[in-house]
C-alpha cells in the first residue's frame, strides 16, 4: 500500500523538477556566463566573475537593506498580533477552532495581486472607498492622508499579507501543551503571568520560531506588494531582481535570485532542525 501512494507521487517530484530545480541550476550557470543582452549565445560563452561585483552596487545594497529591515519589521509585528490572536483562539471556549482558524487564514488562498490593489485604495487619499462613502453618506469632509508610496504602506501591506503565516504555526505548537502541564505548574505556585512566560510561551517558541521565517521569507523576497504600495519609491530586492530579468539582464537577475534562494534554503533548513516533525504545520 505504501509503495502504491509512493508511486501516486511521482508526477508531482517529476513536476517539481522541471518547474523549480532545473531553472534553479539553469539561474546558477547563468550567474557565472558573460551574456552582454537576453540569451544571445552567437559569440560563445564565457565564463566570468563581473557579474558578482553586482552585489556590491550602492542600488543593490540600499535594496537589501530595504528588504531586510521591512521584513523584520513586519515579521516582528505579525510576531506580536499573531501572537495575541492564537492566544485568545487557545483559549476560546468555541467548539470548532479549526473553523475559526480557516476564516482567518482565508485570505492566504485569494490572489495577492487583487488583495494588494485593495490595499492601494484604502491607503490614497483619493481612493479610499470607505471614506468616500461615509462622507457621502453623513455629507460631510473628511480627508485621510495618502500613504501610498510611504514606507508605512509596504510594510503595512506586507504585515496584513503574510501575517496568517504566524497565526497558523503559532495556533498549532499552543494546541499542542498539555493542560496537564499548566495545572502543575500551578499547582506548584505559579500564578498565571509566570505560568505565561516559563509555561506556555517557550513550549510555543517552535511555533514562532517557524511562524517567523515563514513570514520574513516571502517578505525578503517579494516584489508585487513594494511596487503597488510603494509606488516605486521603495526598492526591495525583489524589485530589482524583477527589473532585471524585465530589461533581459539575465546574468544579473540569476545571481540576485540564486542568493535569495540561498536565504529561502537557510530558513527551511532552520524550520526542518527546529521542527523536525512539522508539528506546528499541520
Amino acid at each position: 500500500m505504501n509503495k502504491k501512494f509512493a508511486n501516486l507521487s511521482k508526477p508531482y517530484l517529476y513536476w517539481l523538477y522541471i518547474l523549480a530545480l532545473f531553472p534553479a541550476l539553469f539561474m546558477f550557470v547563468l550567474m557565472f556566463l558573460e551574456i552582454p543582452e537576453g540569451l544571445d549565445v552567437s559569440n560563445g560563452l564565457h565564463f566570468t566573475l563581473e557579474n558578482f561585483k553586482q552585489l556590491a552596487e550602492p542600488s543593490t545594497l540600499v535594496a537589501f537593506r530595504n528588504s531586510f529591515v521591512y521584513a523584520l519589521i513586519a515579521t516582528v509585528l505579525s510576531i506580536i498580533f499573531g501572537y495575541l490572536v492564537a492566544f485568545r483562539l487557545f483559549r476560546s471556549n468555541f467548539k470548532n477552532k479549526f473553523l475559526i482558524l480557516v476564516i482567518l487564514i482565508l485570505p492566504m488562498w485569494t490572489n495577492i495581486l487583487l488583495r494588494t490593489e485593495s490595499l492601494a485604495g484604502f491607503l490614497s487619499s483619493d481612493g479610499n472607498v470607505v471614506i468616500s462613502l461615509l462622507n457621502k453618506i453623513f455629507n460631510s469632509n473628511i480627508e485621510v492622508p495618502h500613504l501610498r508610496g510611504e514606507p508605512f504602506a509596504v510594510i503595512f501591506g506586507l504585515f496584513v499579507t503574510y501575517v496568517p503565516f504566524m497565526i497558523m504555526p503559532i495556533f498549532n505548537s499552543l494546541e499542542k501543551i498539555d493542560k496537564s502541564v499548566e495545572e502543575a505548574a500551578l499547582d506548584l505556585g505559579l500564578t498565571d503571568t509566570q505560568k505565561f512566560f516559563k509555561v506556555i510561551l517557550p513550549m510555543s517558541s517552535k511555533g514562532i520560531v517557524t511562524g517567523s521565517i515563514m513570514v520574513f521569507l516571502p517578505c525578503l523576497s517579494g516584489f508585487a506588494i513594494p511596487q503597488i504600495l510603494g509606488d516605486g519609491n521603495i526598492v526591495l530586492i525583489g524589485n530589482i531582481i524583477e527589473d532585471a530579468f524585465k530589461n533581459m539582464s539575465y546574468t544579473i537577475g540569476s545571481l540576485l535570485a540564486v542568493v535569495i534562494l540561498i536565504v529561502i534554503l537557510l530558513g527551511i533548513f532552520i524550520v526542518s532542525k527546529i521542527d523536525k516533525e512539522g508539528e506546528t504545520l499541520l
